[in-house]
């Protein structure tokens, strides 16, 4: 008789983010069902009184950070409350690490709680083997997924000579600033430079409009675009710019492999790990800040044509990480896999 798969009701804390935007967690919502994973989708009301067998927190400070100083208050009670219901029921909670530390980081009162969230962490799913876990700390790795076949890539889409191209929601991490500093002392009259996402203040998006301004190479669209929009602006690019001030994971960088486009982005100890994973020629790096020299040879790389016939994303399978995340939780909940 075949075996019957108990579903595990799992309640991500990224909320639901089904609506067709590029989003990691939705690609672990469905990669999930397809493993007997039953996702509930998060709110207070049902993190305090709803009935799940795990709960799998990403980014933990969005749960306890609000616009307003009283908003902050609440969300700080309420996730406290949550933490006491967890422990009164013995539901375990799971994080996974997307970064090491948040990439605006937060005041004392945040980091007593994140820390109350650490000390309930029953399981960590890290996303490359770079990642740093508390001495003692139990972890699983399960590699962020690919995005192939989520979209629609109409062949026509073929990148235009000379086109870099930084894309997702601008933040000061993120190295904007700096990346226009050295486009604009590129020479190369054949060099352009897209800036593509929604900014996170209008102090940046006013540094990305006064470059356009003066460098005719430049061009932006500042405001949060749709999948197929995201994916023909990749798909425009030879090389895709990631000229963050540190590198840990990136959701931009597998996309931009996903639609077969060169990257480029700091050495670390996970990004050298992702070149070596993917095959020649896809990810270029570079040391330290990032310098015109560093564009010019990634550029010049690429046009070499020395790389694989496609990026290597067959360990990033979403049904393969769906049944990695069924065994996790199973794990953290003291069952066998």
């Amino acid at each position: 008789m075949p075996t019957t798969i108990v579903p595990v009701r799992v309640l991500h804390t990224a909320g639901d983010r089904t609506g067709g935007n590029l989003r990691y967690v939705d690609q672990v919502h469905q990669g999930g069902a397809r493993a007997g994973i039953e996702t509930l989708f998060f709110s207070w009301p049902r993190a305090l009184l709803g009935s799940y067998d795990v709960l799998h927190v990403h980014w933990p400070e969005s749960l306890v950070r609000h616009r307003t100083v009283a908003g902050t208050l609440v969300k700080r009670l309420l996730m406290r409350a949550v933490l006491l219901r967890l422990a009164v029921r013995g539901t375990p909670l799971v994080r996974t690490v997307h970064n090491e530390e948040p990439h605006e980081p937060g005041g004392r009162g945040e980091r007593r709680v994140l820390a109350a969230i650490d000390r309930r962490t029953a399981l960590r799913v890290v996303l490359n083997p770079a990642t740093r876990v508390p001495p003692g700390a139990r972890s699983v790795e399960i590699p962020h997924g690919h995005f192939r076949g989520r979209f629609h890539v109409d062949p026509a889409w073929v990148s235009r000579p000379g086109r870099l191209l930084q894309v997702g929601r601008i933040r000061p991490y993120k190295g904007t600033e700096h990346l226009l500093d050295v486009f604009s002392a590129l020479p190369d009259p054949d060099l352009s430079l897209r800036i593509v996402g929604n900014p996170l203040d209008a102090a940046i998006a006013g540094v990305v409009r006064r470059a356009a301004e003066t460098d005719p190479r430049v061009t932006h669209r500042l405001e949060f675009v749709d999948d197929a929009d995201l994916v023909r602006e990749v798909r425009a690019a030879e090389l895709v710019v990631l000229a963050y001030t540190t590198f840990h994971n990136s959701g931009v960088a597998l996309l931009a492999l996903s639609l077969d486009r060169p990257v480029l982005m700091p050495r670390s100890d996970s990004s050298a790990a992702l070149r070596q994973e993917v095959g020649a020629g896809w990810v270029h790096l570079y040391d330290g800040a990032l310098t015109g020299a560093d564009v010019e040879r990634a550029v010049s790389a690429i046009r070499s044509g020395r790389r694989t016939a496609a990026p290597d994303l067959t360990d990033r399978d979403w049904d393969l990480v769906g049944r990695r995340h069924r065994a996790a939780y199973l794990t953290a909940l003291g069952r066998p896999s």
